[in-house]
């Protein structure tokens, strides 16, 4: 009778895993959302882990930017971004620098700060500014499309009693002088 009876415990312990086995099958999201993507087909099999589906939370959306890896080096999380979502902007910071670069660039995760515009949606492209530095009381003069970071162009400044614009050869700029206006 003794083997009998660890027979059907054995029995029993075994019905219970796979039991559990069975129940784990069931997918359910860590949280509430909208469904965004399916990424594997009804019964394919699929290892521990694999990502089953994408499911969105349109309330808590966040943005992704990706960044030239040649700007990536002063970007930093705690940073202000302003995020263009093309029918209105969204404040918000830096909370992610992914590390790896992938195809030139490096994915930059922002949490919006803001209210959301109308027409917010996952997957929506957008354009961001980081602000990388604040430095007051500064004139900001775009960079010249045939300038190079860290180098050095040949500008025109308008001299504060008015006469005409004073000529300033930098580095590598124009061969002479251009004649005065």
């Amino acid at each position: 009778m003794g083997v009998q009876q660890a027979q059907i415990q054995r029995l029993q312990v075994l019905a219970g895993l796979k039991q559990d086995q069975v129940a784990a099958l069931h997918v359910r999201a860590g949280s509430l959302g909208v469904l965004r993507e399916v990424a594997v087909p009804v019964g394919q099999r699929v290892a521990a882990g694999t990502v089953l589906a994408k499911v969105a939370q349109p309330a808590q959306l966040k943005a992704e930017l990706k960044v030239p890896e040649t700007q990536a080096k002063d970007i930093q999380v705690g940073q202000r971004v302003i995020v263009d979502a093309r029918n209105g902007t969204i404040p918000g910071r830096v909370v992610r620098v992914d590390p790896p670069v992938r195809e030139g660039a490096v994915t930059v995760e922002v949490r919006l700060e803001g209210a959301l515009p109308p027409g917010a949606r996952p997957d929506l492209s957008v354009d961001g500014i980081i602000e990388v530095k604040n430095i007051r009381d500064i004139l900001y003069v775009e960079r010249p499309v045939f300038g190079q970071p860290g180098g050095v162009v040949s500008l025109f400044r308008l001299e504060p009693d008015g006469k005409p614009a004073a000529y300033r050869r930098g580095w590598g700029a124009l061969p002479s002088p251009p004649s005065r206006c």
